[in-house]
């Protein structure tokens, strides 16, 4: 089941965020994205997340994750699937950034029509120094949402 992120869902989804970013979100961060977002989580006991933000025309993923326990079973395709049909109707364009590494998530992306629009040289900190970025987008069309 896929519903609406709720207060009381952030120390679970923080919990993951930690788990699968090098440089996570901080939880007043998710707090705030409460308040400006459209943000979803998957089931009771939370097992991904997803954060999207809307304007004007144009809908930006923010962040996305699935906790590694339950990553390959298709729950983060779902997830986004069903962050795309929730949008509303005057968006016209989806955009998202990914690490140039998230091999699977690009996969995801391309299976589900986003390009690769641009990239961000060092955009993302990692352990060992700076990654790049992909920014990548596809079109909304009226029978998508």
């Amino acid at each position: 089941m896929i519903r609406s992120m709720q207060p009381e869902d952030i120390d679970q989804v923080y919990a993951i965020e930690a788990v699968v970013s090098p440089s996570p979100w901080t939880v007043p961060q998710f707090l705030e994205s409460l308040q400006q977002s459209d943000s979803l989580v998957i089931e009771q006991q939370v097992r991904g997340y997803a954060v999207m933000v809307c304007v004007a025309d144009q809908a930006e993923l923010h962040n996305m994750a699935i906790h590694p326990d339950f990553q390959g079973q298709g729950l983060g395709r779902k997830l986004l699937e069903h962050s795309i049909e929730q949008l509303p109707e005057e968006i016209k364009n989806l955009y998202l950034e990914v690490r140039v590494s998230n091999i699977s998530a690009i996969r995801l992306y391309q299976q589900l029509d986003f390009v690769q629009l641009d990239e961000r040289r060092d955009y993302y900190a990692t352990a060992h120094g700076r990654e790049d970025a992909l920014i990548m987008g596809r079109q909304i069309d009226a029978v998508t949402n």
